[in-house]
Order: C-alpha cells, then structure tokens, then sequence
C-alpha cells in the first residue's frame, strides 16, 4: 500500500503558522535547524516542521 501524500508548506506557509518573518524561516532552513526541499521554491514537510517544533521546545520529554 503506497505511503499518504504529506503536506508541503511554503517559507511564507510557515512563518505564518510560526509568526516570525520569512527571512527567519529561511535562516532556520539554512542553518539546518528546519529541513526542507528546494522543488522550484523551499517547501517544508508537515513531519518537518512537527520535528523543528518538538527540538526547539523547552518542555521535557520523558525518555523511553
């Protein structure tokens, strides 16, 4: 059974939903904190941005 289709967001996608600037989007894409493909223009995987999301929270995770 072929994997679902993930949701790409745009640099301009992201920064809404982070409420910070493009240009700060960008600079986490380059300095690999954020991943992301360039497919005419930087697209960021839901899974991605959950994973940029998670790292840079100060809450403790409990380790299993």
């Amino acid at each position: 059974m072929s994997k679902p289709i993930e949701k790409l967001f745009t640099i301009e996608e992201v920064a809404e939903i982070l409420r910070v600037s493009t240009r700060s989007v960008t600079r986490y894409i380059e300095s690999g904190k954020l991943k992301a493909s360039k497919i005419g223009m930087w697209r960021i995987k839901q899974s991605d941005l959950d994973s940029f999301l998670e790292k840079t929270s100060n809450i403790k995770r409990k380790k299993k």
